[in-house]
């Protein structure tokens, strides 16, 4: 763990972030399932349950549409997702989770909770509350005049 006592608000988050999402990653691929990237997590989460169009994954994930594409395309190749033709447009191409990738993303979010109780027991279930309650606040930061 890096020294953190000297971090600003937004290093702190990044540091616990990427700390976080490693951990996470590193608990999937030690109990031998298929290596998903967190990028692949990603992805797989902003796909959900719906067939969103590519167009609007790579929206929602800032990421180049080519960047996107070739992570679908990895992501297809590994069986997570099927990509389709958009049934009024055939130029569009939607995107949903495959069984498997559905069934490896409901195991995650089973990691993921453990992962949070390990948090839990650490710092108290009520400070996890109040994180959570604090993180999904709107910090009235996309006004960027103010």
């Amino acid at each position: 763990m890096p020294e953190m006592s000297g971090l600003d608000l937004i290093d702190l988050l990044g540091e616990r972030h990427f700390g976080l999402r490693r951990i996470a990653e590193e608990l999937w691929n030690e109990r031998g399932e298929l290596a998903i990237s967190n990028s692949e997590w990603f992805l797989m989460a902003r796909i959900g349950k719906g067939g969103p169009t590519i167009a609007e994954v790579s929206r929602q994930v800032d990421i180049t549409r080519q960047a996107t594409h070739k992570l679908i395309r990895k992501m297809s190749d590994k069986g997570l997702v099927e990509v389709s033709d958009d049934e009024r447009n055939k130029k569009v191409k939607r995107v949903r989770l495959t069984a498997l990738g559905h069934s490896c993303y409901e195991h995650n979010e089973k990691l993921k909770a453990e992962l949070e109780a390990r948090i839990a027991e650490a710092i108290g279930a009520d400070r996890v509350a109040a994180l959570k309650e604090i993180l999904a606040m709107d910090w009235r930061l996309e006004n960027r005049e103010s």
